[in-house]
């Protein structure tokens, strides 16, 4: 059985990711609640319940409120830092009353971002730390920079991207000793233009999708972990209404509903096991901060070990809302 590259590397073995943007309250300045703590803590119970041992944090979640409140559980949890692996992204800084919104892959940055992160997340490193959005100001050999100090000094093992095309990650790895390990990006069954770059080569209908040329390829080559933000697809094929949505949503959400049906699981293992199924190993970051929803994706891995080349592409072509070319 092929295994995920970051498994290749010994770094986790977890098929599934939970993502932690949902935990900590709202998006403001507002201290996070006791409310919001057992909502954050029920989650992540709910995740380790289903073998998902991987977290990913951003710096950014709920104004940090999201690595503050995740560093609560694991401070009443002691034990439970070692049973995980701790992912956190930084880069991107938020318009405020002097400076627009942008990004910042600035070394003193990126120290200090990480230094913020560890703070709120009250560990002593992470896992993997992974560049949030492409910084059209990088300079490569200044993140060198940043990556060598973090890992000098214990307080990153592993580093990563987010959101960047093969051409960015070859321009950043040029630079740096160690291999860039993770690229997080917009995948589901809802967002297929992944699939559609590779299999509309050659076609006048491919002229128009807009994703990375050859980054499915480039990071199986170099052994990257693709993990999918969204992949559940806010729902759209799992439960949530669907009257008035494209005749392609319905007849998809149909399809997901008599699948999950006829392989006795639920709509959320159906989809994240669809897009699991593909060669690449996707490792998806579930955003839900819902047990029920959470829990709704148990399934996962033994759908995509099951799910047969007809039903993958079944799936497709219903979301596609066109015959295979």
């Amino acid at each position: 059985m092929k295994v995920m590259p970051l498994e290749k590397r010994g770094i986790s073995n977890s098929r599934i990711v939970f993502g932690c943007m949902g935990i900590g309250g709202e998006w403001n300045g507002a201290t996070y609640s006791k409310e919001d703590y057992v909502i954050a803590e029920k989650a992540v119970e709910a995740a380790l319940s289903i073998g998902i041992t991987m977290f990913d944090h951003a710096d950014i979640y709920k104004s940090g409120k999201s690595e503050s409140v995740f560093g609560e559980i694991l401070k009443n949890r002691p034990d439970l830092r070692d049973q995980i692996i701790l992912q956190s992204k930084c880069g991107i800084r938020f318009q405020d009353d002097v400076n627009p919104q942008r990004f910042d892959f600035s070394k003193d940055h990126i120290v200090s971002s990480v230094d913020g992160i560890l703070t709120r997340l009250g560990v002593e490193h992470l896992d993997i730390l992974l560049l949030h959005r492409p910084d059209p100001l990088m300079e490569p050999e200044e993140v060198a920079e940043a990556f060598s100090q973090l890992r000098s000094s214990g307080k990153v093992r592993h580093f990563g991207v987010s959101n960047m095309s093969s051409a960015q990650i070859r321009f950043i790895q040029n630079s740096l000793p160690e291999p860039l390990v993770v690229n997080q990006l917009e995948m589901s069954l809802a967002r297929v233009d992944w699939v559609e770059q590779g299999i509309l080569v050659n076609q006048k209908a491919g002229v128009g999708v807009n994703f990375a040329d050859g980054i499915m390829e480039h990071c199986q080559l170099e052994n990257i972990q693709i993990q999918a933000w969204g992949p559940l697809a806010q729902g759209i094929f799992s439960g949530k209404p669907v009257e008035d949505a494209a005749e392609t949503v319905k007849e998809t959400a149909a399809l997901v509903q008599k699948l999950a049906t006829e392989k006795e699981t639920t709509p959320e293992s159906i989809v994240l096991g669809w897009l699991m199924k593909h060669p690449a190993r996707i490792q998806p970051v579930i955003g839900t901060s819902s047990v029920e929803r959470v829990l709704a994706c148990r399934d996962a891995v033994r759908i995509s070990e099951t799910m047969t080349r007809e039903e993958w592409y079944a799936l497709l072509q219903s979301s596609r809302g066109l015959k295979m070319p």
